[in-house]
């Protein structure tokens, strides 16, 4: 599904293993779209208004009873709030519990490939990237909290444990969020920490910015499941608290 060219606001390519942030306004989306096939997008979002506030997964997963997520679900911040709801999405399945990588297992999976020796060619992990990311809005490794893992699928076997799906996220497979505040997104493009090869090849993502308007009283959002009629009921009411308009 291709954008209107009279509702896009900004259009950008985000190289993989990279880290990226924007602030989405209110009843803007942001769609993200896996170039290659294989993209990972880690994920933090917070209250761009009140930066304290930010995405709390576990309120997410139990107030819709789901370990993963798809269109028709709201983010929820740990106040009660939806900080952004998903309109579309292609993939099917975003990983919400795997964390991201760091220093460490980059090494043991990839090997050693420093900045020194390999200048920007070098070897990144999610960790770093987010906390660079974090770094320019004022916020730092206590505001690294659990993030999601988008176009990543994580399923558990019959012994509980955790199985990373390769080759899930085909090329061209996109999710759009939209926010229900203002909403600071801060992203890597780092490879899942659960991926099985063992060749660094992190995948590039496209970000694009639209106006999405406000969502109508029958959004799939707002209605499935019925707590997130509450989830955006106290948006509102926030919002109106804070600015005086709906």
């Amino acid at each position: 599904m291709t954008l209107a060219s009279d509702t896009l606001v900004l259009e950008e390519d985000v190289p993989g293993g990279a880290m990226w942030s924007c602030v989405l306004a209110r009843h803007n989306a942001l769609r993200l779209t896996d170039v290659e096939g294989g993209a990972n997008a880690s994920v933090l979002l917070f209250n761009r208004d009140q930066l304290l506030e930010r995405y709390n997964m576990p309120d997410t997963l139990k107030a819709q009873h789901t370990a993963f997520l798809t269109k028709g679900r709201a983010l929820y911040s740990d106040m009660g709030r939806i900080l952004c709801s998903i309109t579309a999405d292609t993939c099917g399945w975003h990983d919400t519990v795997c964390g991201v990588s760091d220093a460490a297992l980059v090494r043991s999976k990839y090997g050693e490939a420093s900045y020194q020796d390999k200048r920007n060619a070098f070897y990144r992990n999610g960790r770093d990237a987010l906390l660079v990311e974090l770094g320019k809005w004022g916020l730092g490794p206590r505001d690294l909290t659990p993030n999601l893992n988008l176009f990543s699928k994580v399923v558990a076997d019959a012994e509980g444990d955790l199985q990373y799906v390769s080759g899930y996220s085909k090329p061209g497979a996109f999710i759009d969020l939209r926010a229900e505040m203002n909403v600071l997104v801060v992203m890597s493009t780092c490879q899942h920490p659960l991926e099985p090869g063992k060749t660094y090849a992190p995948k590039p993502l496209r970000a694009q910015i639209y106006r999405a308007g406000a969502p109508a009283p029958d959004d799939v959002c707002r209605t499935s499941p019925p707590e997130n009629e509450r989830g955006f009921a106290n948006t509102e009411r926030w919002f109106v608290m804070q600015t005086g308009a709906r």
